[in-house]
């Protein structure tokens, strides 16, 4: 599979592959990588690879994709709190630091495509759980990850594999 390279614009425009569809950005916009801070609402600026998908098997089937691809499980959580060891790291649940629970009653985190953001290496307070999600059907704004309608979603994931990026641009 080629190096795929999808770009999601401050315009709420997804594109790459093909297609061009709605998506939803951070409430706090866009924000140079480098200054982005946990907890700030932004959606960073650059290109970032796309590492892995996380689904809820009990709600969907496996999506088809070159990516690795990880069930979900309801004891499935991320890590956000900056100063900890497991920041910006999945995590298992309970958990005592400060956390997101990846099952969710809502449809949101159906699918969950990892970024590659703030993870190699990880640098505490730079921003958390930079996700590739599921739109909520207002396509509501999201507190900095990237949001598709499911149906994009799957089309996005059956282009990706190895290689396949996401660029974040104004």
């Amino acid at each position: 599979m080629t190096e795929t390279v999808f770009t999601a614009a401050s315009q709420g425009i997804f594109s790459g592959a093909g297609l061009s569809v709605r998506c939803a950005i951070g409430k706090g916009g866009m924000i140079d990588a480098a200054d982005k801070s946990e907890g700030d609402g932004a959606s960073p600026l650059g290109t970032w690879p796309m590492r892995r998908i996380f689904y809820r098997a009990d709600r969907l089937d496996r999506p088809q994709s070159g990516l690795p691809c990880i069930a979900l499980r309801p004891h499935d959580g991320w890590c956000d709190a900056p100063h900890h060891r497991l920041y910006n790291r999945p995590v298992s649940l309970p958990f005592s630091a400060s956390h997101e629970s990846l099952w969710r009653d809502d449809h949101v985190y159906d699918v969950i495509v990892e970024i590659g953001h703030n993870d190699a290496p990880v640098i505490a307070g730079l921003g958390s759980a930079i996700f590739l999600h599921l739109a909520r059907p207002d396509y509501a704004p999201t507190e900095g990850c990237i949001a598709l309608a499911l149906g994009d979603m799957l089309t996005v994931l059956k282009a990706s594999g190895p290689g396949t990026s996401l660029e974040i641009t104004l």
